[in-house]
């Protein structure tokens, strides 16, 4: 495992956690995309793909992303590189 990961085990199994979440949610939308559609327009295999694939990579890349900036702030990260910018502003 990358030595990024052991900053802080609990950030790590915090982001796991809303990852896993974060999926499950997605397949909900998915299922309620395909609803929808199917109430409303008759649906064909192209559609189906189409909606699977767009709705569930859509939410998440969305909510990955929140939740890796979780990730980042809770693990430390940003502290570090808050610290890095103001020691480089003070050099000059």
């Amino acid at each position: 495992m990358p030595v990024i990961w052991n900053k802080d085990p609990k950030a790590l199994k915090e982001f796991k956690r809303m990852m896993m979440w974060i999926a499950v949610i997605a397949v909900l939308m998915v299922a309620g995309a395909l609803t929808y559609l199917y109430l409303t327009s008759s649906l064909d295999t192209s559609t189906v793909i189409a909606t699977t694939f767009g709705v569930f990579f859509s939410v998440l890349l969305g909510c990955g992303l929140f939740a890796a900036a979780f990730f980042s702030s809770k693990s430390g990260y940003d502290q570090d590189v808050t610290d890095v910018t103001k020691s480089e502003r003070h050099k000059d």
